[in-house]
């Protein structure tokens, strides 16, 4: 990734209790004690124009049809600053993948930058104010793809700056421009070309980083999981789109268990957060990421050996070299990996 210097100092910084003037979408579902939570910082954050988009119940759950008019009625009803409101409340349910990606398509068709939110992600006031000021500064910036919210460096990472640039794509609290999401590719059709898994090992080059991004397209590509953010992931690093992320951890999720979360991963669940001094923004000197902090990342989110099976095959990559190992190594091979 080419160095390059940053292009303009940031506007000066508004105090964190002004009145946002970037627009903001809302998405819920079912869970009204979640949705409360995070639209009281929204209150908060008092944008000038919400959008509210909401999935339909599930056939399959009667109770959904209660839950869901529950979260309307109360986010309706409790509008209680100057804003304009529009709404995409759908009367069926389309699923993870179509309901959230066509909301944001939505979203942008009226905007051309703005801040996302799911009901379950509750972030600290400050996420409203450094999201926006991100926003503006590197609207004109192509090699920006989006800005996070949240990180995986769990506040253990000490750095000058009060913000890093990443290859990573953290969406729990989220910010774009209309012209990055317009690269959005929900099916990820040419996932399969050769080109693609080389472009993927240039820019990661760790190959248990590779093998990881590999599954989740693959995942998706075959219609293994029903979602839209991994797509999202997969415009970012083929457009070679680079990721905005705070210092501190700005956004902690509350949900619990999600449609495609586990117990296992569950130190991602109520992070602590911390507020970040937007009056006094420290930037870095180079659009580029670090390499160091993307491994911390990537080590946070999967670990070192990223799972059993990918351990086995990097003792099996050494061991099989040594004659009287060998046939055992294909055993184990076998039988855990074919």
């Amino acid at each position: 990734m080419r160095k390059q210097e940053h292009f303009a100092r940031l506007p000066k910084m508004s105090r964190m209790n002004d009145q946002l003037k970037t627009a903001v979408l809302f998405l819920v579902f079912n869970r009204l004690d979640t949705t409360k939570q995070v639209f009281e910082t929204i209150r908060q954050a008092k944008p000038p124009r919400l959008y509210v988009a909401a999935d339909g119940p599930r056939a399959s759950r009667p109770d959904d049809v209660e839950k869901v008019r529950n979260v309307r009625d109360y986010i309706m009803g409790n509008i209680d600053w100057k804003c304009d409101v529009k709404t995409l409340f759908r009367s069926e349910n389309l699923g993870c993948k179509m309901a959230v990606s066509s909301a944001i398509t939505w979203f942008f068709e009226h905007e051309e930058m703005g801040i996302i939110l799911e009901d379950d992600c509750l972030p600290d006031q400050s996420f409203y104010s450094f999201c926006e000021k991100m926003l503006e500064a590197y609207k004109n910036e192509n090699t920006i793809g989006m800005i996070a919210g949240m990180n995986y460096l769990f506040n253990r990472v000490k750095m000058s700056e009060s913000y890093f640039f990443s290859r990573y794509y953290p969406i729990w609290g989220w910010a774009t421009w209309r012209r990055a999401w317009k690269l959005y590719n929900i099916n990820i059709s040419k996932w399969q070309s050769p080109e693609m898994e080389k472009q993927l090992k240039t820019i990661y080059k760790d190959g248990n980083v590779v093998r990881f991004f590999k599954q989740m397209f693959e995942n998706v590509a075959s219609a293994k999981i029903d979602t839209w953010d991994i797509q999202w992931v997969y415009t970012c690093i083929f457009h070679n789109l680079q990721c905005i992320a705070p210092k501190y951890n700005l956004v902690s999720n509350i949900g619990f268990v999600g449609t495609h979360t586990s117990t296992k991963r569950s130190k991602f669940f109520n992070m602590p957060v911390k507020s970040i001094d937007i009056n006094n923004i420290h930037y870095p000197k180079n659009i580029v990421s670090s390499n160091k902090i993307d491994r911390i990342m990537f080590n946070s989110i999967i670990g070192p050996f990223w799972y059993p099976k990918q351990l086995i095959k990097t003792l099996y990559r050494y061991l099989v070299k040594v004659p009287l190992l060998c046939n055992i190594c294909k055993r184990i091979k076998k039988y855990f990996i074919a």
